[in-house]
């Protein structure tokens, strides 16, 4: 288990929930981990949570005690079919984990291809190819669910840019083996009227109720639904449980909940953050007259608010405080976890091997007619993993090619990066502005400085304070750093928060042959 100290040396992580005193603060997790959910199996917890375009993708998160989490591995390691080019806020939406006859079960959407289905007995893996269980456009943020008579059944969402509905939920009969849908469903639910934008749903069944957890009124300001009834396919009553009501945390919602063996019950759910991405929130809740009851109710209106800070859940013993890593020595045969690629990866874009305790990226070519950043599947993503941090990579360029480069961007729909760049008359770095879409982008140098003829390394650095204000700059010798461009507001993407990236590009159609050679990655609190 990974703990707070960093393979960097680093002794003090950049976010810690955990507060060592038998309490913890939210978020339990300052990254975008969005659209989580999350089951018990005996003594442990495993969450998962959209990963859209990035490959490997549906990571897999282990717990012990439901605030500290380590990353195991992902489910998916390229996704099927069109996604070989970068398709920014496409492929893996809100995904369900769920775990039945003696194994776990994913079922998740991609908005224009439909639902899919992966199983595994050991959660960190193998998980089973892919099975496509429906071949459908819009169907979105499928849950399965087995009663106790074995007859099992999936609820979904519905997008509009996709399906011409929206805010309704549709029940349909699936095979017990997860394989098929067995008709085409019933709309069980219509939250156009009280809670627009209803998505995201959630089946369980307690007491002898079917309960379907639902985040309503949109990503930045929704709020938390329960629906409840004695029969799945309804009538359902329907109950705000979490709100922000007066706290600070905007829109509380969409996830997943367990009960320990201690009886205590327990939800997480996202805010979304803008540049940080929607981040994981983790709320204490019991039951009332069979209706949920999360967060606590400090303006007396009946509907809970987050918490900042609370008590542990009580799984019976204390274990050790767990950090995701985010610094890399790239000292292992393969890439951490952290990191992940803007489409499927290919394996000549890097190398753990071909120089030993480095990473070498192998110059790509954009897209043919591409000439941004924006549209290159090769650049080498994290999240960014908290309020406030600093990210400094030590890299070497080896070519003498003019317009090959390697850097490091801070990505999203606006993105920024500094790079070191071969030219005919030496090497420069440059600071470059970029701005996309999913339709279209640009790019522009905004700033260029010429080296000492035969400099080949760099330090480059980036410094995020609150609220994601990033700040460049460079240094020869690795001592000392000299800012470079303008400090910029980090903006999300392509429904994800902004990212730290590495990347290593030639220009469109150039046959040239180049790399960078990158000897650490470390993330520092600043």
């Amino acid at each position: 288990m990974q703990t707070s100290k960093q393979r960097s040396g680093q002794e003090k992580p950049v976010w810690q929930a955990d507060l060592g005193n038998g309490k913890y603060k939210n978020p339990i997790l300052y990254a975008d981990y969005s659209d989580p959910d999350v089951v018990r199996v005996g003594d442990d917890f495993y969450m998962t949570a959209s990963s859209f375009n990035s490959s490997p993708g549906l990571p897999i998160l282990h717990s012990k005690d439901l605030v500290n989490w380590s990353l195991l591995t992902y489910a998916v390691d390229r996704l099927p079919g069109g996604y070989e080019h970068v398709r920014h806020g496409d492929g893996v939406w809100a995904p369900s984990i769920r775990y039945h006859d003696g194994k776990l079960w994913i079922f998740f959407s991609t908005p224009d291809e439909g639902i899919y289905m992966t199983t595994a007995e050991d959660p960190a893996g193998p998980w089973t190819p892919l099975h496509l269980v429906k071949e459908v456009k819009g169907w979105i943020d499928p849950c399965p669910f087995w009663d106790e008579d074995g007859n099992a059944y999936l609820v979904h969402a519905f997008a509009r840019s996709r399906a011409g509905i929206k805010h309704k939920l549709k029940m349909c009969r699936m095979k017990p083996d997860g394989t098929a849908l067995l008709d085409e469903g019933v709309i069980v639910y219509d939250g156009e009227e009280h809670h627009p934008t209803m998505e995201g749903p959630k089946l369980y069944k307690r007491n002898g109720y079917y309960y379907i957890f639902a985040p309503a009124g949109g990503v930045p300001i929704g709020w938390q639904t329960i629906l409840r009834s004695t029969s799945l396919y309804g009538p359902y009553e329907d109950k705000i449980v979490l709100h922000q009501g007066d706290s600070d945390v905007n829109g509380p919602h969409q996830g997943g909940y367990v009960e320990l063996e201690s009886g205590e019950s327990w939800f997480i759910h996202f805010q979304d953050r803008e540049a940080y991405g929607r981040i994981v929130h983790l709320q204490p809740m019991g039951w009332e007259n069979d209706w949920p009851v999360m967060g606590i109710d400090t303006n007396g209106d009946g509907i809970g608010e987050p918490v900042l800070e609370h008590k542990k859940p009580n799984v019976g013993k204390e274990w050790p405080i767990a950090i995701i890593e985010t610094s890399d020595e790239f000292e292992d045969a393969q890439l951490g976890l952290q990191w992940q690629w803007q489409a499927n990866w290919r394996q000549e874009w890097y190398s753990l091997t071909d120089s030993p305790g480095q990473l070498r990226l192998y110059a790509q070519p954009l897209p043919a007619g591409a000439d941004a950043l924006h549209y290159a599947p090769n650049v080498l993503c994290q999240k960014l993993p908290a309020p406030a941090l600093t990210a400094t990579v030590k890299l070497a360029l080896q070519s003498a090619t003019p317009g090959i480069s390697a850097g490091l961007t801070v990505f999203g729909y606006e993105y920024r990066y500094v790079a070191l760049e071969s030219t005919g008359s030496g090497p420069r770095l440059v600071w470059a502005e970029g701005k996309g879409s999913k339709e279209a982008a640009t790019e522009r140098i905004a700033e260029a400085i010429s080296l000492p003829e035969g400099t080949t390394a760099v330090y480059l650095r980036v410094t995020v304070v609150p609220e994601a204000e990033c700040t460049f700059s460079y240094s020869l010798g690795g001592e000392g750093y000299t800012p470079i461009g303008q400090s910029f507001s980090a903006l999300p993407g392509g429904w994800v928060g902004a990212k730290l990236g590495l990347f290593c590009i030639r220009p469109s159609g150039d046959a040239a042959e180049g790399w960078a050679d990158v000897d650490w990655f470390r993330v520092e609190p600043v």
